[in-house]
């Protein structure tokens, strides 16, 4: 040991250990108990037992990355600082299986005067030949590592290539004694796998798939793998990403498929390479086995569910807008494209609380950062065209569409109470069991019959509960449909344009139909005309020309006969005379409202139509200066004898003055009051001129 030098010996001793699953340290235990006996190795050595440090904390750990291993750092650590004499570890692999790190090991023991020990012998970092070999042995364990793993994936894809690589599989599926993929046997469970299924055929979202399992307060099962509870079902509520795992499981389509997902290897913001898992398209799946065994859906309708799901993603590329049908009340979401850009149009909801609903293409506005977009226009115009032809078309197919639709209905309630039945039946079996196992047991034996007995009066409350769970959602949805409510739905169908206006059709039910008919609609407008270019299911193209209303300003203008009208009026009547007699007759204002005097006012400003002269004064008539000057008293007391009829006067259109009438025994009577009134104040009283008129 001419390697092993006093300075060594001062420092401590190090015993790594590591293995690289949580398996291996359990099942593997010799290669651990070895590792263990390396801190004989070191005493034998002449390191004494306070210097020896065990570092295991990195067991059950891999050793191709650093990141978890805090051992191994706190190794780095203390070696960079030269308090480490000697590494002793079993070989190389169990220091690192990265041949990065391996290295950096070697030169921090190079620079501190560390020594790595292992079975085979002892080595200076520092000699040049001692780090060679060690080198070596580092390129050889990842070398090693990646054979393992060439030969271990290599005959997993080898055998998936056959359709005979196990594993676990999703729940409605199971293995049956010659290795085959079958259907659950269990009923409850097929038949809640086809609910989601139909029912997303139906609601065309992930979310409402969801939704509905809630509102009907049906539960879905899930298998728990490994443990105590391996192989048994759990039934719980109902998730949308549970869902999203079904739709997009190729199982339930009957294929079989290895290689869906890949792992990838990235830089996190701490500088740590991290593996990142990554769902591959379909043409790059490795293994692809169509009819590998029974499924609960066909492969096309697994593809076309595949297409809704990705027309309703909003953060995709060429998917700016969700196809996903929402509540509001444009019914051509999700249909139009623009036929400048080729961008499909978006709704908008504008005015007082979203009440004007818009279609606008603001693919120009998000490029170019300009205010301007393609097109915008409102939604009620083109609504209402593709509606009448929507109509049109289905007209003739009335009656068949309301049979279909009430078969649909008692197709979906059919199967909703199926399930109900099920969910009761595997609760009576439960208690039936608990039953047995209760009339089964030694009754000297108390202390288990208690248990048992406890046991079934569970299961017995739990069925009582599910039947009046199952009773109370019968009061509430009333799935059998009755001789009238059957009457009712073909009576309707009947009157499709009816039925397609009443307010008991939500627009969302609009929506489906209209997608459920119609690909989509390409837009071009053309100043006050749109042109929707209307793409059918079947592949069938039609247009349809729309003329759009005018500019709402324009709308509130009133024609020049009108106004030639109001100009022969106010030639001899007053504005508030004007409008009594338009009123009169039964004549509304452009904004669909009952004339007033400000309204007449205001044409007459605009078209610049002067008014009657009446604002020449007659005998005993005076303004209300005039009037406050002969008889002592303020304007303001004026103002308010008119207001209250002391006084009569008229006011003349357009701001004139008022013309107060004062006779002069009114006028009198009003010095009279004023003299004998405490609260008016007094004012010297003008004597009245003979002549009289205006001052």
């Amino acid at each position: 040991m001419k390697k092993l030098q006093k300075q060594h010996l001062e420092r401590s001793a190090y015993i790594y250990l590591r293995q690289s699953t949580m398996a291996q340290v359990y099942n593997n235990q010799e290669s651990t108990q070895r590792q263990y006996a390396l801190e004989n190795k070191a005493h034998e050595m002449g390191w004494p037992k306070d210097k020896i440090i065990i570092l295991d904390s990195d067991l059950g750990l891999t050793g191709s990355q650093v990141g978890q291993r805090q051992d191994f750092k706190r190794l780095i650590a203390d070696v960079s600082m030269r308090t480490v004499g000697a590494v002793f570890a079993l070989e190389a692999s169990r220091l690192s299986r990265s041949e990065a790190d391996w290295h950096r090991l070697l030169e921090l023991c190079a620079y501190s005067g560390t020594l790595i020990v292992d079975e085979d012998g002892c080595y200076d970092p520092a000699d040049f030949n001692d780090q060679l070999l060690l080198g070596l042995k580092g390129t050889m364990s990842q070398a090693e590592l990646h054979f393992i793993r060439a030969r271990l994936l290599g005959g997993k894809k080898n055998k998936a290539k056959k359709g005979e690589l196990r594993f676990p599989l999703p729940v409605g599926f199971c293995y049956d004694q010659a290795n085959r993929v079958i259907l659950d046997p269990d009923e409850e469970v097929r038949h809640s796998i086809r609910l989601i299924f139909s029912t997303f055929r139906r609601v065309r979202s992930a979310g409402g798939v969801a939704r509905e399992f809630s509102r009907l307060r049906l539960k879905f099962p899930k298998r728990a793998y490994g443990g105590a509870w391996d192989g048994r079902l759990i039934w719980d509520h109902l998730t949308t990403s549970r869902v999203l795992n079904i739709l997009k499981n190729p199982s339930y389509a009957g294929a079989y498929v290895y290689g869906r997902y890949t792992s990838n290897k990235e830089l996190s913001s701490s500088g740590e390479v991290v593996s990142k898992i990554k769902c591959l398209p379909m043409p790059e799946w490795q293994v692809h086995i169509n009819d590998h065994h029974e499924g609960y859906i066909k492969w096309e309708e697994y593809l076309e569910n595949q297409s809704i799901l990705a027309k309703n993603r909003t953060n995709g590329k060429g998917t700016m807008l969700s196809s996903v049908l929402r509540e509001g009340c444009a019914l051509l979401q999700g249909l139009l494209i623009c036929g400048n850009c080729g961008q499909k149009l978006s709704p908008r909801y504008k005015g007082n609380g979203g009440l004007y609903p818009m279609y606008e293409c603001n693919k120009a506005h998000h490029d170019n950062g300009i205010k301007a977009y393609c097109m915008s226009f409102r939604s009620t115009d083109a609504d209402e065209a593709i509606s009448r032809r929507i109509i049109e078309v289905l007209q003739s197919d009335q009656i068949e569409l309301s049979l279909a639709a009430l078969d649909q209905l008692e197709q979906r309630n059919n199967g909703i109470e199926k399930q109900w039945q099920l969910k009761i039946e595997r609760v009576k079996y439960d208690a039936l069991l608990a039953q047995r196992r209760y009339e089964e047991v030694d009754p000297s034996n108390r202390l288990v019959a208690i248990n048992l007995e406890s046991s079934w009066n569970q299961a017995l409350l739990s069925l009582e509960e599910i039947k009046k769970d199952h009773e109370e959602f019968l009061r509430k949805e009333a799935l059998c449909i009755t001789v009238s409510q059957r009457e009712r739905i073909l009576s309707l169908g009947e009157d499709l344009p009816a039925l397609w206006v009443a307010q008991s059709t939500k627009a969302k039910d609009r929506k489906q139909i209209l997608q459920l008919l119609i690909k989509d609609i390409t837009v071009e407008k053309n100043g006050r005309q749109l042109i929707l270019h209307v793409r059918w299911s079947g592949g069938q193209t039609e247009d349809i020309d729309v003329l759009l209303p005018a500019a709402y300003y324009k709308q509130l203008e009133y024609s020049s006969e009108f106004v030639e009208e109001i100009r022969n009026l106010a030639s001899r009547l007053t504005d508030t005379e004007i409008a009594r007699k338009l009123n009169s007759e039964g004549r509304l204002s452009a904004n669909k409202k009952p004339f007033t005097q400000a309204m007449i006012n205001w044409i007459r400003s605009k078209h610049k139509i002067p008014h009657p002269d009446v604002t020449s004064q007659k005998t005993d008539e005076y303004t209300v200066k005039q009037v406050a000057n002969r008889v002592g008293a303020s304007k303001h007391m004026i103002y308010y004898w008119l207001e209250t009829g002391v006084l009569e006067g008229r006011k003349a259109p357009s701001g004139s003055c008022w013309q107060v009438t004062l006779t002069p025994e009114k006028e009198l009577d009003l010095k009279q009051k004023i003299s004998e009134s405490s609260h008016i104040s007094k004012k010297q009283i003008l004597q009245h001129k003979p002549e009289g008129g205006v001052i």
